[in-house]
């Protein structure tokens, strides 16, 4: 039907009806993830080249510094919500990591915890929501790492959980009002020996719990990069990340989250002060049932 001809309490209804449907879209935006998460506690895109590789055995400080500017929400179908729904959210995670001399079924053993700390600012007009909140977010304890290297591949599996810790009482607060089990297994791929050439995939399984007794629905992530590092020591790449929801929660209904990004990354490690840098952009060209917009991340790693 043409809406110039369409009667108007017709038309009325219609344009309600769209309202509420993008109202409760947007509404469930916030239900389950962090802002920066695809489903779950992970942030995807902040480990990029090298992120399945264990370093060698010692006691290692990796921060992450991510800025995420959302530019809109997106429906089932990958459409924006109508109105202005922006956000923005900066997070530092400190991760402390400990490899050490053990082996395990040939493997270093290895073993980690994670303490984020973000402020949110969410202003999304389709759920109503206006809200701004700082805090140290869900800590993660991460029990095994297993990290197998090879002439010329590296490879990792992990398992930990992420526990309720944070703050939930505003939509914009950082914590998740739940707790998640991950699993990580990746892999790194050297193009030749001096290992200058590098291909790497690294992918998050999140076992969600529930939420004020509703079922948040597990999540499945793949972190992937492209890198080359050069004569002078300088690493350059392209890294890019896919997510998906596997299941509906019950507030969801037919409507799982989705996310996809590229973008590119350069880091350099001084050696003789045992201390490495990366700065990374990610644009996501594709989301469904969540936010959309760009990430900005540096990472520290610092061996001791």
């Amino acid at each position: 039907m043409n809406p110039k001809t369409m009667p108007a309490t017709l038309l009325k209804k219609s344009s309600l009806a769209l309202a509420c449907t993008c109202a409760v879209l947007a509404a469930s935006v916030l239900v389950s993830p962090t802002a920066l998460a695809v489903n779950g506690h992970y942030v995807p895109g902040i480990e990029g080249m090298g992120g399945p590789s264990l370093p060698p055995p010692g006691n290692y400080y990796r921060g992450y510094l991510v800025h995420y500017d959302i530019d809109k929400l997106t429906t089932d179908k990958g459409k924006s919500v109508p109105g202005s729904n922006k956000g923005k959210v900066t997070a530092l995670a400190h991760r402390f990591i400990r490899v050490t001399e053990k082996k395990f079924l040939g493997a270093d053993y290895a073993f980690e915890a994670i303490v984020p700390m973000q402020h949110t600012s969410l202003d999304f007009k389709a759920a109503g929501v206006d809200s701004s909140k700082s805090g140290v977010g869900d800590i993660f304890l991460g029990p095994v790492i297993l990290g197998w290297h090879g002439q010329q591949w590296d490879s990792v599996f992990a398992a930990g959980m992420w526990f309720d810790t944070g703050s939930t009482s505003k939509p914009a607060s950082p914590g998740l009002g739940y707790k998640s089990l991950m699993f990580t297994l990746g892999g790194t791929y050297y193009l030749d020996a001096p290992k200058s050439w590098s291909l790497s995939a690294l992918s998050r399984y999140e076992i969600n719990g529930n939420k004020k007794g509703l079922d948040q629905g597990d999540s499945f992530l793949v972190e992937w990069a492209a890198g080359k590092r050069l004569d002078n020591g300088i690493e350059l790449g392209v890294i890019g990340y896919d997510g998906w929801q596997l299941e509906n929660n019950q507030t969801q209904s037919n409507a799982k989250i989705e996310k996809h990004a590229v973008g590119v990354e350069t880091g350099y490690f001084w050696g003789n002060l045992g201390f490495g840098m990366k700065a990374a952009y990610l644009n996501e060209y594709k989301t469904k049932n969540s936010t959309e917009g760009d990430i900005f991340r540096l990472q520290f790693t610092k061996a001791f």
